[in-house]
């Protein structure tokens, strides 16, 4: 074999290490509190690794600090005090022992704080990791120092039950987001695992996927998926190609016909000349689609990390004031002077605010999963409030994704339409075309009729005796052939639509014609006429003809559609949407929207479509309906309105509390000790987490 063909044959290869790769290189959530990354850009920085490993961790690291802080609650001096314990439970180096306890919370539960801290400075972009680490440095800091001689109170037990809480709070969040998206190695399992390739003295065997190159021929069975791009070079079948091309209508091949690898044959086996293969194949140049538009949805900043930064800096500026006015302009002691910059420093950094995001996430993450919603990219979902534009794909979204029967026509007074239905219904029960398959599936009672001689008609129908008549159940060209005419309007209306029209043929007469197309869902209506009355435009995007996009659009109430797209012009439609100033929602189930899903400011993938469409989905609809997306809509709405109330208690809590931390009512006698501060912190938790209980999706 020559290097070239080598080459060739080890493109697929190279495609699956390719998406191993990927997999592992996913945004890590960790610098910031309430902020899930989407796949990084080109040249932005990667702030973790390995969103799995990154939940067990924090769940680990919570665990164990809040077991080590009870002791240090226990030998805590102002928690003996308050408990009326003090004298009882102290002993010789009692505040040793609390010191080596709070270091190990400091450095171990604090140390994904500790990292963040690091990785926001260095991409300058302070928030929350950036507060948790200077309020808890601070705290320690001053403890260690009044531990070892300086006079004033400890802070540890202040500084571990913060840092349990916002590891709690992390815990919670990342266990609300599934993680990065596996969308490249969901593209390969389409591929099968290997080829029946023909030799050269007509034997059959079978070979791995990645040694086939251009020129091998292969043989593809009944219901096998085709191995590789390649031309129809012997045989007749016809090929599901939707999950490839968004296109509904099984495609007919034959001698000369190309084929897409991934593609599902149908009845009938045929030999394939393989052209294309590896990097040049139709599936991998639908993955280096799916990998750009990833790669360029841009990264969101979220409510709870604009609160943060302007925290951080009012927590620096407000401690470094309060030290300075008490101890070069009123004359403090250093100890005093410091405690009260410690308390502000500690107080800026609420409780409350590391789980004011958490806390909703997780309720409506959970309210979303009793609505048939799977969130998995939260800062997409919240963007969802403002989506502008709702476009959805046909096939399998918008429709069932199955033919079926939408209309049936009688052409003379002997028959009527159910008799008609029922006479093909029975004929072809007995052909695994799916056009057949759509005719049986509309007419169960079907069976109960008898079929004798029963033959294939190859590329225009099927014939046979029922009940004692000789009927055909025969394609317009099998008519054309026979120069027999059929002028009838309703024909001529059900094929403007785009339909395919079969004309049933007994006793040598031509009786009637049924039109099958990919069936509408039956709530595709009422979704679109909703979210017309919440001012949200709704676009179809599909592979199919104009006439049958135009007939669905029609049904269903769209505002606009795209015809006749390519799969890899999906993704240009969504930014020419985007591009009119629009927050432009996706709606698809197909290997072929993936790109335009990840492409889109708001992804949704319908769950009983491709595992591929789901993992590139920011959100998932778990029943299949085009109706949830209203209830995206509303979910969203609902959780912003419960985040702005929870970020305006714990921002608006910490307006108060600093300057009373900061001592600002001294001259009345009224100071607020660190202890003090910390109990404060409780309470405004407990009101966040309250209130966080009354989230309800919106009607």
């Amino acid at each position: 074999m020559s290097d070239q063909h080598l080459d060739e044959g080890h493109d697929m290869h190279r495609m699956h290490e390719e998406m191993h790769e990927a997999e592992h290189s996913h945004a890590e959530h960790g610098v910031h509190v309430g902020v899930s990354h989407p796949a990084p850009r080109k040249g932005a920085p990667s702030y973790s690794r390995h969103a799995g490993h990154q939940i067990a961790d924090f769940r680990r690291r919570f665990w164990i600090s809040l077991i080590v802080t009870i002791p240090i609650l226990i030998l805590s001096p102002s928690i003996q005090s308050f408990a009326g314990l003090e004298g009882i439970l102290r002993f010789p180096g009692d505040q040793y022992v609390l010191f080596i306890l709070a270091s190990f919370v400091y450095f171990y539960g604090g140390y994904p704080f500790l990292k963040g801290i690091v990785n926001e400075l260095r991409v300058r972009l302070p928030g929350m990791m950036t507060l948790i680490a200077v309020a808890i440095t601070t705290a320690y800091l001053y403890s260690m120092a009044i531990t070892f001689g300086l006079g004033g109170g400890v802070l540890f037990w202040e500084l571990s039950t913060l840092i349990d809480i916002m590891l709690l709070g992390h815990w919670i969040e990342m266990r609300s987001v599934l993680g990065a998206s596996q969308a490249l190695e969901e593209l390969a399992k389409l591929m099968p695992s290997d080829a029946h390739k023909l030799l050269s003295d007509g034997s059959v065997r079978d070979v791995p996927l990645d040694s086939l190159v251009v020129g091998d021929y292969v043989l593809v069975k009944p219901g096998e998926k085709v191995p590789a791009d390649g031309e129809v070079v012997d045989g007749e079948t016809s090929v599901n190609e939707s999950m490839l091309t968004g296109e509904s209508k099984p495609v007919t091949k034959k001698a000369g016909a190309t084929v897409i690898g991934g593609a599902i044959n149908g009845e009938g086996a045929i030999t394939v000349e393989v052209k294309k293969t590896g990097k040049d194949s139709f599936l991998s140049q639908v993955i280096d689609l799916v990998k750009q538009a990833q790669e360029s949805k841009s990264r969101t900043q979220d409510l709870a990390d604009r609160a943060a930064l302007a925290l951080v800096i009012i927590a620096l500026v407000g401690g470094g004031l309060t030290f300075f006015v008490w101890q070069l302009l009123i004359n403090a002691s250093v100890d005093f002077s410091l405690e009260r910059a410690v308390t502000v420093m500690v107080i800026a950094c609420p409780h409350a605010l590391g789980l004011a995001i958490p806390l909703v996430v997780a309720i409506s993450t959970a309210l979303g999963a009793q609505n048939g919603l799977l969130v998995r990219n939260r800062a997409a979902f919240e963007q969802a409030r403002n989506i502008q534009a709702m476009i959805f794909d046909k096939t399998g979204t918008l429709t069932e994704g199955r033919f079926g029967v939408t209309d049936v026509v009688t052409f003379t007074g002997e028959v009527d339409e159910h008799a008609l239905l029922s006479y093909a219904a029975a004929l072809e029960g007995s052909s695994e075309h799916p056009i057949a398959q759509g005719i049986v599936a509309s007419q169960a009672a079907s069976a109960a009729l008898h079929v004798e001689s029963f033959r294939a008609l190859p590329g225009k129908g099927v014939e046979g005796t029922v009940n004692g008549h000789v009927m055909r159940v025969v394609s317009p060209g099998y008519l054309k052939e026979q120069r027999r005419t059929v002028t009838d309007e309703r024909i001529e209306r059900l094929t403007a639509q785009g339909k395919t029209v079969v004309f049933v043929v007994i006793d040598k007469v031509v009786a009637g014609a049924i039109a099958l197309a990919d069936i509408i869902r039956p709530e595709s209506k009422q979704a679109i006429a909703t979210l017309k009355e919440m001012g949200i435009r709704s676009l179809m995007l599909t592979g199919d003809n104009r006439q049958v996009a135009q007939w669905v659009a029609e049904e269903v109430g769209l505002d606009d559609y795209f015809a006749e797209v390519l799969p890899q012009d999906k993704v240009m439609k969504v930014k020419e949407v985007q591009s009119r100033g629009l927050v432009v929602a996706m709606v698809g189930d197909g290997i072929n929207d993936a790109p335009a899903i990840a492409q889109a400011d708001v992804g949704i993938a319908i769950g009983a479509g491709t595992d591929v469409a789901v993992e590139v989905g920011d959100i998932i609809l778990v029943r299949s309906t085009p109706l949830d997306t209203v209830t995206i809509v509303r979910l969203a709405r609902s959780t912003y309105r419960k985040m702005v109330q929870n970020l305006g208690w714990a921002t608006g809590y910490n307006a108060l509390a600093i300057p009373l931390a900061a001592g600002i009512l001294y001259p009345f006698g009224i100071i607020l000790t660190p202890a003090a501060g910390a109990v404060l912190m409780s309470a405004s938790t407990v009101i966040v987490a309250f209130n966080s209980r009354f989230l309800k999706l919106e009607k």
